[in-house]
């Protein structure tokens, strides 16, 4: 497999030496001289010293018969713009964009990057894991961007607690499907009892979340209340 890597900083680094010590072919472009002739002292001449947002440069770096395009700056727009020049242009197979601004994500969806990185939202899921918040949790994207997987940590004042999803007004477009209890997955049966501290693990799109809170966290309470 072909990979061609845009982007020579730290990420677009240790990616390159990772899928060269695999066997794959890589080329990695990075538009900084000074960084592509250090980078391409450690790693080889698979480095080329030219910006990936310009087409030309692209085409230059095989960008026709890559099958996987990795766009890993430190810059959203500059992200973007090679995916794009790289689905459009070139008719890479398949698009990865790392994507530094989580707001930016609904964007680069709509316009049709296959697949995203987001560094800041895989931090800030770990760090809502340990710290109990009253808010859902954003698990992963699923499909094109329309669905979420949801976490919701039940817990004392929750409108769920002692009663089954049935009983429950769950918005259109949503659905409950598993509940953590006690480290144990299983099944979330329409007459399923929830209890405090259990985990309901739910699909939904984006527009119903607001309605999903206060069903299993409670309504939000204004500040000014």
């Amino acid at each position: 497999m072909f990979v061609l890597v845009v982007g020579g900083g730290k990420v677009g680094y240790y990616l390159a030496k990772e899928l060269i010590e695999s066997g794959h072919e890589v080329a990695l472009m990075e538009k900084d001289a000074a960084r592509a002739s250090h980078i391409a002292d450690e790693i080889g001449s698979i480095v080329i010293a030219h910006d990936g947002c310009e087409g030309k440069y692209l085409g230059e770096a095989g960008c026709n018969r890559a099958d996987v395009v990795a766009a890993v700056t430190g810059d959203d727009e500059d992200n973007l713009v090679i995916c794009q020049m790289a689905k459009h242009h070139f008719d890479v197979p398949r698009t990865i964009a790392r994507v530094n601004n989580p707001k930016n994500e609904a964007l680069f969806r709509h316009l049709g990057v296959d697949e995203l990185i987001s560094p800041t939202r895989m931090i800030l899921g770990s760090i809502e894991q340990d710290i109990p918040v009253h808010e859902l949790l954003h698990l992963a994207a699923l499909g094109e961007g329309e669905l979420e997987l949801i976490e919701a940590h039940l817990q004392a004042g929750s409108p769920a607690i002692g009663r089954a999803p049935r009983d429950l007004s769950i918005p259109e477009g949503c659905t409950l499907f598993a509940v953590i209890r006690d480290g144990v997955a299983t099944p979330l049966r329409p007459d399923t009892v929830m209890l405090e501290g259990d985990k309901v693990i739910a699909i939904g799109k984006t527009e119903c979340q607001d309605l999903l809170h206060d069903q299993l966290i409670g309504e939000t309470v204004s500040a000014d209340a």
